[in-house]
């Protein structure tokens, strides 16, 4: 692993970094807040769901170009990728995404999304409810920002605008569009993700997992259908989809060490059409968390038996044995280096102050930018969060999460944290 060097002094056991604050940077992104805000509005009101990225896309192109950053479309899907070149130095991968979710708006703002579209045959509107439209505002800044700073790295930033993140299929595309193989393999990648429990002003930080592999597991369970009434003729499914329920419920809590962490959530049971007949099978819909790999092959394991288990007790034949459908691929394990989220956490607290440098505890969601450190090539990458609530909002509760119609960031100062943050790290990792 590459080593991060970071001076500090240690004074009653606590390290400070020794810096003095970047004005420079400061400045610069004081006169360009209303410009950035300006865009993240326009952005806001203009959402794209996944895989249907293109004017987005194409408007992060036009801005990066009219700095002067040398720009590739169509690398996977609607995937961009700039290229800032500045000397010889490491390569450094800086993602955003891009995708909006399917869902009306309901936050009342006067940039609030009214678009509309058809969506598995609904219309539905559309609304960047988990922050992207952030995401994607201050990485722009951040490349204004690098650009207009150039005097004080040395390196190559690739600037990378993902599609389809909400379908943890967009990073994956981009890389067997061959991103690494046509523009390198980088020396780093780093991330950020809005928080809806962080204040504005404030970035989280968390070493090792993060965030979890997310995979979603269907279970068909069959059965042998009636009449409702004579259920002695049956084989019901859907007592055996309860059973079998109750059962899963068991792996986290008997199955699995106290000290490790899953989720297994049965999120729809669909079966049956009318109150009185005994169907022939059910569904079962479930999403899997995990951090670790054995785990997560524990996890699948017993799934599968407790499935099988519950049919032979029901007394079915093998070949109406319950089918679990456990996808090869799925969104890995988020992990951050620890090396370089301290490096980056140092360089927050020279532009942000220590006391704004939080740290963030793991969580189950899932995010599909640790493809970028999951591959062969082993990158270290960070992904931290991003604050984007008011204090206010904090001490009442009043905390709309991510991808709820009602959560939205605060512009002004969530960006000018974003930009700060992010910039002042890339400089320091490629001085580094």
């Amino acid at each position: 692993m590459r080593s991060l060097l970071l001076l500090f002094v240690f004074v009653a056991g606590s390290a400070f970094v020794v810096t003095d604050p970047p004005a420079e940077l400061k400045s610069l992104i004081k006169d360009d807040l209303p410009f950035l805000v300006e865009f993240y509005k326009h952005r806001h009101r203009n959402p794209e769901i996944s895989l249907q990225e293109k004017e987005t896309s194409a408007e992060l192109a036009v801005e990066l170009r009219k700095i002067g950053i040398e720009v590739t479309e169509g690398v996977g899907g609607y995937g961009i990728v700039g290229i800032l070149k500045n000397g010889d130095g490491p390569l450094i991968l800086y993602r955003t995404d891009m995708d909006a979710l399917p869902m009306y708006e309901k936050s009342e703002l006067e940039y609030a999304s009214t678009k509309e579209i058809e969506y598995s045959g609904v219309r539905t509107g559309t609304m960047h409810s988990c922050g992207h439209d952030v995401h994607m505002t201050t990485w722009l800044g951040t490349a204004r920002a690098m650009v207009a700073m150039k005097d004080q790295w040395k390196g190559t930033l690739m600037l990378i605008g993902q599609p389809a993140e909400e379908i943890g299929a967009g990073a994956k595309m981009m890389l067997e569009a061959g991103l690494y193989e046509r523009f390198g393999v980088p020396d780093y990648g780093v991330g950020l993700h809005s928080s809806p429990t962080i204040a504005a002003g404030q970035v989280g930080f968390g070493k090792g997992y993060t965030m979890a592999y997310t995979e979603s597991v269907d279970i068909l369970v069959k059965g042998i259908g009636a009449h409702g009434a004579s259920p002695h003729m049956s084989v019901d499914p859907v007592v055996l989809a309860s059973m079998i329920v109750m059962d899963l419920q068991t792996i986290v809590s008997r199955s699995m060490k106290p000290t490790e962490a899953a989720v297994v959530t049965v999120g729809a049971i669909q079966g049956g059409v009318k109150h009185n007949i005994i169907p022939d099978e059910v569904i079962l819909k479930l999403t899997v968390r995990t951090y670790k790999k054995d785990v997560r092959e524990m996890v699948h394991r017993r799934i599968r038996e407790i499935a099988r288990g519950i049919a032979i007790a029901a007394g079915l034949p093998e070949d109406k044995m319950p089918d679990v459908h456990i996808p090869e691929a799925s969104t890995p394990a988020n992990f951050n280096d620890p090396d370089l989220v301290d490096a980056m956490t140092a360089s927050g607290a020279k532009v942000i102050g220590a006391d704004n440098v939080i740290y963030a505890e793991p969580q189950m969601v899932g995010e599909d930018f640790s493809m970028y450190g999951s591959t062969e090539d082993d990158v270290p990458t960070v992904l931290y969060w991003l604050g984007t609530v008011t204090q206010e909002k904090i001490d009442k509760g009043n905390l709309p999460g991510l991808h709820s119609p009602y959560y939205f960031p605060i512009p002004e100062k969530t960006i000018e944290t974003g930009v700060a943050v992010t910039t002042q790290s890339l400089i320091d990792l490629f001085n580094g």
